[in-house]
């Protein structure tokens, strides 16, 4: 069993280290390194296999020995039309000066696997350096800095580790032929893994009938159909497999759900190769949540049946939790680590959270938390009529709207961020809630003490000077004025007279929502009555605070603008 990796200068990691497991989920948003890691591992093998086929076994010291080299072609499992695309930011020179002249050294893309096997522990460390975009080269790892150190020994346990590939399932083609071993692993490594379903299917039939049973058996058990074996055609070299259907009708493999090929194929590779580690690219693709749930435990008893090991990449919060039940998983935020707490809500934001939320927490190093957008537009409204220190933090922020104004959203969110930027400040303001904060934590929460932030400036006098502003100063201007004036007095008074019939509290109450329940019949009533399309809509309300004047607005906005800046000057953001 594989237990540890370690790489440096592969692809987007400058160093990353990931620990291992039987079996072991590797959980993050895309773009974040999970196939990556999988990749890793992949070139690991290929380099070990090569210099194994070309330097035979362990006879005399690895420094000894020159370097192998691999082609390009070679790279079934990660293709690359370029192998300059293997190393990070393309960098594989380093220039230099040693005694006042110029140096360049090679950048190495360096693997470390550990593993564990009867007991004994091992460790195989291979090097790579780039030769030109078709080849580059391969040979065991320096134990140490210098270059008088020796270099690792490739030991007959690592030699003895088999590693492979399966991405998720592609379209299934409606005809098959026959294909040979190494074609088989270029299409799977190319990701045309429905190209080969029946093949891999029909040499599971013909060289390990046993096994061939038990895979019917937990087919039919999953999906309540009956395959048939694979019949091949030999004058055509084509291969046909079929199923019988709950009502006993024969239909091709091709009419199947995308679900039940993709357990199909991942049960064949799984019977197919055993004693293996085999790395799962989203096993769980296609699949919906009950089965996600029933595969995935399928797989890792046969696995452990087989003396084999799982190592996927998944978004699934199912597997997420079950393998935090089962195994391990590492999260792959900020830098991979693991995460063994089933009812973890890290494990929860992992399927939630994209990676551009984690960018901007990287850049921002701040987040702020609110209703909806007019929230914030609310509060840099206030801002701006205080010349609060607020509006500058308020321009751009990393805002995430909790639409529900419940705060474990907000905490879910915050700490899954945390998870990829351990160092991530945040505010959360809410509605008036019925019961208490977290008064500690990394995450500063906050609520209002009106039912809403538009209490803030639902004012009488405020609805008025909207009423009367932006009219010309002549005489048509201000008989416009006058009137509009008068339009929102009785406005007023028309939904207040709604409000008590309605048993509501008065339009100025700290109770009342005053955005659905007092502005927006206001401003319905008071467009009818001018005659005009409405003039303000919700997430309009927010320019009525320019009408608050600078010394009524409330203590309370002063106080959570205040906790705004705290949080901001916080901040580690991404340089």
């Amino acid at each position: 069993m594989l237990t540890k990796l370690e790489f440096r200068n592969f692809k987007r990691f400058e160093s990353a280290t990931v620990e291992l497991g039987q079996p072991v989920v590797l959980a993050g948003p895309n773009n974040m390194g999970k196939t990556t890691a999988l990749q890793a591992l992949t070139l690991w093998d290929i380099g070990l296999r090569t210099w194994l086929a070309k330097r035979g076994p362990e006879k005399e010291e690895p420094e000894k020995r020159s370097g192998v080299v691999i082609n390009r072609t070679y790279l079934i499992a990660l293709p690359v039309p370029s192998a300059i695309l293997l190393w990070k930011d393309l960098h594989v020179r380093e220039s230099g000066r040693r005694e006042g002249k110029p140096t360049t050294e090679n950048v190495r893309i360096e693997i470390e696997v550990s593993g564990i096997v009867s007991g004994k522990e091992w460790t195989c460390g291979l090097e790579f350096d780039y030769a030109n975009e078709e080849s580059f080269y391969c040979r065991p790892l320096r134990i140490g800095n210098g270059k008088e150190s020796r270099r690792m020994p490739v030991t007959d346990e690592a030699a003895r580790q088999r590693i492979v590939y399966l991405p998720p399932m592609s379209g299934l083609a409606d005809r098959e032929f026959v294909k040979q071993a190494g074609e088989i692993s270029v299409l799977i490594g190319q990701g045309q893994t429905a190209q080969v379903l029946r093949n891999l299917c029909y040499n599971l039939y013909v060289n390990e009938k046993g096994k061939w049973e038990e895979l019917l058996i937990k087919m039919e058990s999953l999906f309540g159909v009956r395959l048939q074996f694979p019949k091949l055609a030999p004058a055509r070299s084509e291969i046909s497999l079929s199923y019988r259907d709950p009502d006993g009708e024969e239909l091709d493999v091709s009419c199947a759900g995308r679900g039940l090929q993709q357990a199909l194929l991942l049960l064949v590779y799984l019977y197919g190769n055993p004693g293996s580690v085999l790395l799962l690219d989203e096993p769980d693709a296609h699949l919906e949540i009950l089965r996600q749930r029933q595969i995935f435990n399928l797989l890792t008893d046969v696995a452990g049946a087989q003396g084999s090991q799982i190592i996927a990449a998944s978004h699934s919060e199912v597997v997420l939790n079950e393998a935090a039940s089962r195994g391990k998983v590492i999260a792959f935020v900020g830098r991979p680590h693991a995460i063994n707490d089933r009812g973890s809500q890290v494990l929860k934001a992992l399927t939630e959270i994209g990676f551009d939320q984690y960018y901007l927490a990287e850049q921002k190093g701040w987040v702020i938390y609110l209703e909806d957008t007019t929230d914030l537009d609310v509060l840099k409204a206030f801002a701006g009529t205080l010349g609060h220190e607020a509006y500058q933090h308020l321009d751009t922020p990393f805002f995430h709207a909790v639409t529900t104004n419940l705060p474990q959203r907000a905490r879910d969110h915050f700490y899954g961020l945390r998870e990829g930027k351990n160092d991530l400040a945040g505010v959360a303001i809410f509605d008036r809630l019925d019961k208490q904060l977290q008064s500690v934590g990394e995450l500063v929460e906050l609520m209002w003490n009106r039912r809403e932030i538009e209490n803030y400036f639902c004012r009488e006098d405020v609805l008025l000077a909207y009423a009367r502003a932006d009219q010309p100063e002549d005489l048509f201007g201000l008989a416009e004025r006058d009137r509009r004036v008068n339009v929102m007095r009785e406005s007023i008074r028309e939904v207040s007279q709604a409000l008590v019939t309605l048993g509501k509290p008065d339009p100025w109450s700290p109770d009342i929502k005053s955005s659905d329940e007092f502005l927006d019949p206001l401003f319905r009533e008071f467009s009818k009555k001018l005659g005009v399309p409405l003039v303000l809509r919700k997430n309009e309300y927010w320019k009525l605070v320019k009408y608050v004047p600078k010394e009524a607005v409330d203590f309370e906005v002063r106080e959570k603008l205040d906790a705004v800046v705290r949080v901001a000057l916080q901040a580690h953001p991404a340089r």
